[in-house]
């Protein structure tokens, strides 16, 4: 009897020490029967956050903690010059991108209009227009005047169409004068000498120099349009009066009759 006792507390000791089933298991750590499930769902529920990185345009990424959001044309001595604010704190990337566009595509046109004032006074513009440039383009025939005039607006609409989202009557706030997310301003795809640089480095430093031209070329055309304004001379005589003024001779001595001197 002595030895009944003893091996039965024996398997009993030992049995404290056997692991659990996964069913006793379970069945210790639920709270109420509808957690059964409660820790399956948690797990899959949580999941990794996704970081979305905006894809460069041309090497350009914008960052609203630099001026401009980061596109080239700050260069030495003035560095971000911008008196008037056109850029100032606040301003959204897509103002930014609209301000841009504007600047490149008048400098453009002003690069052309700086070489057409020179050549077209050299020697002289087609259909034989002569005199100074300012006062060229009312000497044009009219059906070349609409040629030009269809040209400059089939060009204008191809722009808006690569560059700008479509309008939407219904939504005019956020349709209106915004531009494509994925588009680079002034990049309208015209490359036919194939300039372009594919380094994101070298376009940069391709674009602050087309900037830069472009911004002198806009104050360069307007001083030669005022100057024919005033006086009615071409470039080149501009410079040939005051040449002669510099050098002590009478401008006027080979004025003719009716000739605005």
């Amino acid at each position: 009897m002595m030895k009944l006792i003893v091996l039965s507390s024996a398997i009993a000791a030992t049995t404290a020490f056997a692991p659990l089933s996964a069913n006793t298991a379970n069945v210790a750590l639920r709270s109420s029967p509808s957690d059964e499930t409660a820790p399956v769902a948690a797990m899959e529920e949580i999941e990794a956050p996704v970081v979305v990185l905006p894809t460069p345009i041309n090497g350009w990424v914008p960052d609203d903690t630099k001026p401009c959001y980061g596109l080239p044309g700050v260069v030495a001595p003035t560095g971000y010059f911008d008196p008037i604010g056109f850029s100032r704190d606040g301003i959204t990337l897509n103002e930014i991108k609209r301000n841009r566009e504007s600047e490149l595509m008048h400098g453009r046109v002003a690069m052309l209009a700086c070489v057409g004032f020179l050549a077209g006074e050299t020697i002289g513009g087609p259909f034989g227009m002569v005199g100074p440039a300012n006062d060229q383009l009312q000497q044009m025939p009219l059906p070349a005047f609409v040629i030009l005039t269809v040209g400059i607006a089939a060009a204008e609409l191809r722009r808006a169409q690569i560059g700008w989202v479509e309008p939407n009557l219904g939504s005019w706030t956020t349709t209106l004068w915004q531009l494509r997310d994925n588009y680079y301003p002034g990049d309208v795809g015209f490359d036919p000498l194939g300039l372009k640089p594919t380094d994101p480095v070298a376009f940069k430093n391709m674009q602050t120099r087309e900037l830069q031209n472009g911004r002198l070329a806009m104050i360069g055309a307007a001083g030669m349009c005022a100057q024919e304004l005033v006086n009615h001379r071409t470039i080149f005589e501009t410079l040939d009066y005051y040449s002669k003024v510099y050098n002590g001779e009478n401008p006027y001595a080979v004025c003719g009759e009716g000739l605005i001197c």
